[in-house]
């Protein structure tokens, strides 16, 4: 019996894999195929995230952030300059600790205009 996955897994999950007695059936992505497979694996994770709490939401966390530090490299930079990046935002428009919901913006017509 053969079970289809179809996805980007972690380098050592063929090893578990013949460890159990299956035969994994592999193959190395090309670089396209390897950023739409970590594009796809981020959805995946961010699912998992939004399902789970407690322990196993910080594992799927952990799983989120190894497939944004591989994207970044994708992008020839590391998890460090995406760190860099999301302190300099922090610094520019704030973090998310405070809470802060935006409802609306009330504004005048003239600048309402100009933004049209």
């Amino acid at each position: 019996m053969n079970t289809e996955y179809n996805k980007l897994v972690r380098d050592n999950i063929p090893e578990i894999i013949k460890k159990r007695g299956a035969e994994p059936i592999t193959r190395t992505l090309t670089k396209e195929e390897y950023k739409i497979e970590l594009e796809n694996k981020l959805l995946e994770e961010y699912q998992e995230v939004l399902e789970s709490s407690g322990r196993e939401r910080l594992e799927e966390l952990a799983d989120m952030l190894e497939v944004i530090k591989y994207l970044a490299k994708v992008e020839e930079s590391s998890l460090a300059d995406v760190m860099i990046m999301a302190e300099k935002k922090n610094g520019q428009k704030g973090s998310f600790k405070k809470r802060v919901f935006l409802e609306s913006v009330r504004e005048e017509e003239e600048t309402e205009k100009l933004c049209r």
